[in-house]
């Protein structure tokens, strides 16, 4: 089980920075949401979206295709590196005159474009950043992605308090957002060539056929997913106004920041699931249940309790002005487990090389998504767009979990009653808040303390679960 330990040094050293990101995403959330007015908010969260959209051309699934080859080939980092560099240089360029077309074609105002043309240099940055920390998470040195991360996010928070104070504006927050991430690229790309070799740059043009051939796969799914969970803002901007957007995007903020704990998760557990499915399918299985059961113990009971604090939430982070976001939050918040369990799922399917089936239930869900928007948005604005949301995610999960019935890799039957428990104990905390209508922060430690002693009590570990844990703090 020594594979148990190493998830657990990457994931501790990437909990440790995305708790740091949390708590300057949370700062920096707060003060842009206050320093801007809703408009120029929701211009800024347009462009975000809608770089979102676009940044499939830069990449073209390419980074996920070589972080799973180089996780179960060590050796062919230098060359798949190099060759990946200069591709994604040229795929970069192109598609930054692409954004610029279509932001023209749109008919979006001076202000929108140069945001927009902004973060999608940005978006480029970023790309890189993801290729180098993905390489790096493939050989399991996780510590420089988490180092990394450190820089990036406090970084972006120094930067964005000297735009505040100097009063820059928009123009100041989106430069911030460049800065961060360049100095970053630049950390990434040198611990690159320390820990890996410096990349043997060329352009076998033969070999990039090659690779972004059986890259398309991730590429769609890559599309399909930033449209998904992108186009509902660039949907509220256009047909209902900015104003609008930027109570919808002040809880997607928070849903994102709270989202990043996935990421870490995600980051450790795909290299490894891609060895489990050459080497040992049966722990492919196992990592998938305690995957589920484990994030659920957690984000639950969260969600649920958010349910009954959002305009709190809301109010203290973002100010009276946002009142409307609370029932935006309340709703999107359910998105969370969703999407953490969907998340998964995709990692499953992908280190199975079933990476068409991840295509094919993002296809549905997102035009699922984007054919119900053009019918609720108008009528319920952003509350239609946030239930909206939750619907496809549903869709999205019973494709996936089609998907990996087909693949025979279905988790165990215990697992659902393990997370049934889990449920009924969110449950009882969530009616013991309401019926005690305490203030949120005494509800917070004394829901933790009632959270965990319903856990005790329902036992929901079995002895595989205490194995883990043990093995983990070196007690086998």
């Amino acid at each position: 089980m020594n594979q148990v330990k190493t998830i657990f040094k990457n994931m501790s050293w990437l909990f440790v920075s995305q708790v740091i990101a949390a708590i300057c995403g949370f700062v920096w959330t707060i003060l842009i949401a206050r320093y801007l007015d809703v408009s120029d908010y929701g211009i800024m969260n347009f462009a975000i979206s809608f770089v979102g959209i676009i940044a499939i051309t830069m990449d073209l699934g390419i980074s996920t295709h070589i972080i799973r080859h180089i996780a179960t080939d060590f050796d062919s980092a230098p060359k798949y590196l190099g060759n990946a560099i200069p591709l994604k240089s040229v795929l970069s360029f192109l598609t930054f005159f692409l954004a610029l077309i279509i932001l023209i074609l749109m008919n979006c105002n001076e202000l929108t474009i140069q945001i927009t043309l902004l973060f999608t240099l940005e978006q480029i940055f970023k790309s890189m950043i993801g290729l180098f920390n993905g390489s790096l998470q493939a050989i399991e040195e996780g510590k420089y992605q988490a180092i990394g991360n450190i820089l990036l996010n406090i970084i972006l928070l120094i930067f964005i308090l000297v735009s505040i104070i100097c009063d820059l504006g928009l123009y100041g927050i989106t430069l911030a957002y460049l800065v961060s991430n360049f100095s970053v690229l630049i950390f990434l790309y040198i611990a690159v060539k320390k820990i890996i070799s410096k990349p043997n740059f060329e352009f076998d043009i033969e070999f990039c056929k090659k690779i972004t051939l059986y890259s398309i796969p991730f590429a769609l799914t890559s599309l399909f997913g930033m449209l998904l969970y992108s186009a509902d803002m660039v949907m509220l901007t256009n047909m209902v106004g900015e104003y609008e957007n930027g109570i919808y995007s002040a809880a997607y903020k928070l849903i994102s920041v709270i989202s990043l704990f996935y990421g870490v998760y995600s980051a450790v557990i795909f290299p490894v699931m891609s060895r489990f499915y050459k080497n040992e399918k049966k722990l492919l299985v196992v990592s998938f249940e305690k995957s589920i059961k484990y994030i659920m113990l957690i984000i639950i009971p969260v969600s649920f309790s958010t349910m009954v604090y959002s305009a709190d939430i809301v109010t203290l982070f973002f100010g009276q002005k946002y009142y409307p976001t609370s029932s935006v939050l309340s709703i999107l918040m359910w998105s969370l487990p969703l999407c953490f369990i969907n998340g998964i799922c995709l990692n499953v399917l992908n280190a199975s090389h079933k990476e068409k089936y991840v295509t094919l239930s993002f296809l549905v869900a997102t035009l699922f998504n984007i054919v119900l928007n053009l019918f609720v948005i108008p009528k319920y604005s952003y509350d239609g767009a946030a239930i909206t949301s939750i619907l496809s995610e549903i869709l999205l999960t019973i494709s996936y979990f089609y998907s990996i019935y087909k693949l025979d890799a279905l988790p165990n039957k215990k697992l659902y009653l393990d997370l049934f428990k889990i449920v009924i104990a969110s449950v009882i905390l969530y009616s013991v808040l309401l019926l005690l209508n305490l203030n949120m922060w005494l509800a917070l430690p004394l829901g933790i303390i009632i959270y965990f002693a319903i856990i005790i009590l329902i036992k929901p570990f079995d002895e595989d679960d205490k194995y883990i844990i043990k093995e983990i703090i070196g007690k086998n």
